[in-house]
């Protein structure tokens, strides 16, 4: 009775710290986003959204961040496009092509769980390196070559996880009627057709939200970027150079810069969690 009475102590204990756990997670996701609505909303509004900063933008004249909007979108959008168009036939090779529990799967694998958590920054300076030794300034081109070394990672690990959960049985179905590595591979990305998008929805997420690698490599511009080769402003670095402002109604604007990129990414997270709920329909 006595062990019976302790381990019923000890779950009641442990319930207890988890529900302080999911109130204190909950309770900082609401003051991070009360705190966005608070002080962005006031200043927000549609010439922010539809205009490029005037003269003076950054000491409190007129103007929008329509360019850093666009910028983050044109980043985002070419980078989580790179990322997707290598990081797939990487999935598939080490899926497919090698030997599963191989040395080289195992290592490749683990590889890429390390790549995964590298910080931005380090991309950043990687990045960087490359842009010096071919010549490449700080531009769309410089920041489009940084988020796609850093999403890269992101792409494969999350599709490698979605072929593992392709049935055994769908594998060796394609391998008796005579299809090919590659065609079984298109088989296999048609099943997981829903989680894919997911992945790279994941992968724009991250990309349209990261500062510290574009820092060195996009530069910052109040145009709208027509060519690669032209530096860049992305929300992220707008709502950095804001703040850094001692004015209050440019700071107040740096909020409402965040609500817009909050916004974007709820979008994304939103789109992310229907889509895994089709690929959950499409197993059932």
């Amino acid at each position: 009775m006595a062990s019976i009475g302790s381990r019923l102590r000890k779950e009641k204990i442990a319930k207890i710290l988890m529900q302080m756990a999911g109130i204190t997670i909950t309770g900082s996701l609401f003051l991070i986003v009360g705190t966005i609505l608070y002080k962005g909303l006031p200043y927000l509004s549609w010439e922010m959204i539809t205009q490029t900063p005037q003269g003076g933008f950054y000491i409190g004249k007129e103007g929008g961040i329509l360019n850093a909007i666009l910028g983050s979108l044109y980043l985002a959008g070419l980078s989580t496009l790179l990322a997707t168009v290598i990081g797939i036939p990487i999935s598939i090779y080490l899926n497919v092509y090698i030997k599963s529990g191989s040395f080289v799967s195992r290592t490749s694998k683990l590889i890429f769980d390390v790549l995964y958590g590298i910080p931005s920054i380090v991309y950043g300076a990687i990045a960087f390196s490359i842009m010096v030794l071919f010549g490449i300034r700080a531009s769309l081109l410089g920041g489009v070559i940084t988020i796609t070394l850093l999403t890269i990672p992101i792409v494969v690990r999350t599709i490698d996880e979605l072929i593992s959960t392709v049935p055994v049985d769908l594998k060796h179905v394609t391998s008796s009627l005579g299809a090919t590595k590659l065609e079984s591979s298109l088989v296999m990305l048609k099943y997981i057709k829903p989680g894919l998008f997911t992945a790279i929805l994941l992968a724009f997420g991250r990309a349209i939200g990261d500062v510290a690698g574009v820092l060195l490599t996009t530069g910052f511009s109040d145009n709208i970027p027509k060519y690669l080769d032209e530096p860049t402003a992305t929300l992220p670095l707008a709502i950095f150079f804001q703040l850094s402002s001692p004015i209050p109604e440019v700071q107040g604007r740096a909020y409402a810069s965040a609500l817009i990129l909050t916004l974007i990414i709820l979008i994304i997270v939103l789109c992310t969690h229907f889509l895994a709920s089709k690929q959950k329909k499409h197993k059932i």
